[in-house]
């Protein structure tokens, strides 16, 4: 699925990632999916050749910035919010601890459509979602598949936290930072990649450019050769530490991200990371989910296709709209999008927050909804520990399970996750000592 090393994935995912960006490519799409399907690989390179040649569409509405100096300024310009220190230990603990459950009770289901999830829910008496889910002896009618973790994800069948690459860039984040500082660079976190990550380890965005750079690509160029992934929901997943590490400024988190971001993804997908730090961030200041997703759109450029879906979410839960109203809107609205895409699920992430009122329920929410679920799930179960601290994740949840973290970063398996907040909180501290 989605191979960066195989014409009949690249070229019509590039065609669609064309489509949805504005360039007229409807026709060159069916034509590169007829000769993936014959495993055409001329035509494949013809066909790549007539859409590297397509121009935008006069009528394309949306102005989406890549400029480094843009993005920048936008985020200076959202100002930083009070927090109380002495809360923070309690509260980035939380927001590990709810990361990591939030990112298990997804995995079984991560791929399928809302209509698969909520049907294999049902079928194991699980709707709405009030754990983690079960394994099913055979498929409900209706479900294609479940997830390749499900053996080893779903409830009773595992004993640590799961290794899952949605962790592991956290982890590898707070490495980062530990190790690098202020020398955050594009090109010294391609070499951290390359060391500390196995290729078949990272997915979509990240291994195209992991591909671009062992070919001898500049990490700087690495985002926008043969990556069609570019804006999909890769980045987003790897911002939740960039804010840890931020709190209560959420401008500052948004900046911070970018040398990770712009490695690896352009437009939306640069956009999602600097919102989920921002979102992060901004969390450590309130206790009101809605606070936090106001702050955090303000990193986004206005005229985007992100912000222009965050802001609708945001205008529907202000209008009284019900969970089945915003749930609809997003499948009308964004469902043209893969399921890995950055901006259905970022909005998936903002229903759940938004219309939950726990931390499964906000969880299941997103979940329910369908597309990444242990992403979206992630970033949901994130934003509830930073918003209500560790009491904030249920107890039965955490148990004995979600003590120690499985990771396939060196050095970091079965890491309590306690110490990761110890050691993100010797960050925080760093980082006011440096200012003061």
């Amino acid at each position: 699925m989605h191979d960066v090393l195989d014409d009949r994935d690249l070229v019509p995912d590039e065609a669609q990632q064309l489509l949805h960006s504005g360039f007229p490519a409807e026709s060159l799409l069916a034509e590169a999916r007829q000769a993936a399907d014959r495993s055409d690989y001329a035509a494949l390179t013809d066909i790549r050749q007539r859409l590297s040649a397509l121009d935008r569409r006069a009528s394309w509405p949306w102005d989406e910035p890549d400029d480094l100096g843009a993005l920048e300024r936008l985020a200076r310009q959202v100002d930083p919010l009070p927090v109380a220190s002495h809360e923070l230990p309690d509260r980035v603990h939380g927001a590990w601890l709810g990361r990591c459950v939030g990112n298990t009770l997804g995995k079984p289901v991560e791929g399928l459509t809302r209509d698969e999830v909520q049907r294999y829910l049902r079928a194991a008496g699980q709707w709405p979602l009030r754990g983690y889910v079960p394994l099913l002896p055979e498929l409900p009618e209706g479900v294609s598949h479940l997830h390749e973790s499900a053996p080893f994800a779903s409830a009773g069948l595992f004993t640590d936290v799961p290794r899952d690459d949605d962790l592991d860039w956290t982890v590898l984040g707070l490495w980062m930072l530990e190790e690098l500082g202020a020398e955050l660079t594009t090109e010294a976190i391609a070499a951290t990649w390359l060391d500390k990550l196995p290729f078949t380890q990272t997915f979509t965005a990240e291994r195209a450019v992991y591909r671009n750079v062992v070919r001898g690509v500049a990490p700087s160029a690495a985002a926008r050769v043969d990556n069609p992934y570019r804006e999909w929901i890769g980045a987003l997943i790897r911002g939740d530490v960039f804010g840890y590490v931020r709190p209560g400024n959420p401008g500052a988190a948004a900046r911070l991200v970018l040398p990770d971001a712009t490695f690896s993804h352009v437009g939306n997908g640069v956009y999602g990371e600097m919102w989920a730090a921002a979102l992060l961030a901004a969390s450590f200041a309130t206790t009101d989910a809605r606070v936090a997703l106001e702050a955090a759109v303000g990193v986004v450029p206005e005229r985007s296709r992100l912000a222009a879906a965050l802001r609708s979410v945001l205008a529907l839960h202000r209008r009284g709209a019900s969970l089945d109203e915003v749930s609809d809107w997003v499948d009308t609205e964004l469902g043209h999008y893969n399921w890995v895409h950055t901006v259905n699920n970022a909005a998936i992430i903002s229903v759940g927050l938004l219309w939950g009122e726990s931390f499964l329920e906000a969880a299941g929410i997103a979940i329910g909804s369908g597309r990444d679920t242990d992403s979206t799930g992630a970033t949901v179960g994130s934003v509830w520990g930073a918003l209500h601290g560790v009491d904030g994740i249920p107890q039965e949840l955490v148990g004995t399970t979600h003590v120690h973290l499985r990771s396939s970063i060196p050095g970091f398996d079965r890491i309590p996750v306690a110490e990761l907040a110890e050691r993100t909180l010797r960050l925080v501290a760093d980082a006011a000592e440096a200012r003061a």
